[in-house]
């Protein structure tokens, strides 16, 4: 089986914990190197593969002519320059979501590889979570009829402001619409397409923070309105996903149970249960036809793995291509605008 030899930027917890894991359940990569300092990552890298070669220079990978394959796990404010870096050195390119903070980096990262003709891809992993499957096969299969109205919610309850870069004003990319909205539209853009016009409402609620921490984004679409909202101070959650259509609703509470398997430790090829959703939070179909709580689908993080893995080694086509994870960061502008301006904003 053809190997790809794969090198890890940044190692904290979005490689140890939701790229690192899921990689090893694909066939086909072997981690070569892993760029990182902290000693707490290098550490942990070195239990997770204990034959690595832990490097301090990013150019130790740049110039390393085995390396096929650079995974980006860093701060949001270094994903161009090291993406940027990495395919001038001719290495295909996993960067973490969201893609980059402005779509005008995105799009120059997107003319070099094309000019390199190397592959570079988003880690857009909740496409695969077992409740999104399940709304998708819902809408795709018409059992709503026509879709009038769409909400999903990714709300927490952290009244602590973190330290970090994630919530620190001083780099770009911080701040919720760019953490947990990245997920959000994503999911509604893989859904519906780009929407006409975007209306956006951007707070900052918790005591001390200095990056916004809630928001409500509306997706004006012909006869369909998407309404994404998140949140920092959400004690009692309510539906994850609520749909309404022509012949009735949709309604889903809970969340894909994958990610708490990865911060336990948990890998999907030990798991025989591995993205699969109890019974107890499945969805409620309620339709002219028919009323009945709807088995959730199976969750699929190794997917996103194994279809870069196929597109490295036999020309699939990606699932996450690097236009529709630079489409996400097109909402989000339009949505800071149409937050800055209170008005709505039509896209295009």
């Amino acid at each position: 089986m053809k190997q790809v030899n794969t090198a890890f930027a940044g190692y904290g917890s979005g490689g140890s914990i939701y790229n690192a894991p899921i990689l090893s359940s694909v066939d086909g990569f072997t981690v070569k190197k892993i760029l990182t300092s902290n000693p707490t990552n290098v550490e942990a890298a070195k239990k997770d593969f204990p034959e690595v070669e832990i490097v301090g220079e990013y150019s130790e990978i740049l110039e390393d002519p085995e390396i096929d394959l650079i995974i980006l796990v860093l701060p949001n404010h270094l994903h161009y320059t090291f993406a940027e870096k990495a395919l001038k050195a001719r290495k295909n390119v996993l960067v973490e979501k969201p893609f980059t903070p402005n779509v005008r980096e995105a799009n120059e990262l997107i003319k070099l590889a094309h000019q390199q003709n190397l592959l570079l891809t988003v880690h857009h992993n909740r496409r695969w979570d077992s409740d999104f499957l399940t709304v998708k096969k819902v809408v795709e299969n018409g059992l709503l009829g026509r879709v009038v109205e769409y909400e999903a919610h990714f709300d927490r309850f952290r009244n602590k402001v973190k330290t970090g870069w994630k919530e620190d004003k001083e780099n770009p990319g911080s701040g919720i619409l760019y953490d947990l909205g990245s997920h959000l539209i994503d999911q509604a853009l893989c859904l519906f397409g780009l929407p006409h016009e975007v209306f956006a409402d951007i707070r900052t609620q918790r005591d001390n923070a200095t990056v916004p921490d809630a928001f409500e984004l509306l997706l004006f679409y012909p006869n369909l309105k998407v309404t994404l909202k998140a949140g920092m101070l959400v004690k009692e959650k309510g539906p994850t996903y609520q749909l309404s259509g022509t012949k009735g609703s949709f309604v889903k509470y809970g969340v894909d149970p994958q990610e708490e398997y990865l911060k336990k430790g948990a890998k999907p090829q030990n798991t025989s249960e591995w993205g699969v959703e109890p019974k107890d939070i499945w969805g409620r179909l309620n339709t002219v036809e028919e009323e009945k709580f709807l088995e959730s689908e199976r969750g699929n993080y190794p997917f996103l793995y194994q279809n870069l893995y196929n597109a490295l080694t036999q020309a699939e086509a990606l699932a996450v291509s690097p236009q529709q994870a630079r489409d996400v960061i097109k909402v989000i502008e339009a949505a800071q605008q149409s937050h800055d301006e209170r008005r709505v904003i039509t896209f295009g």
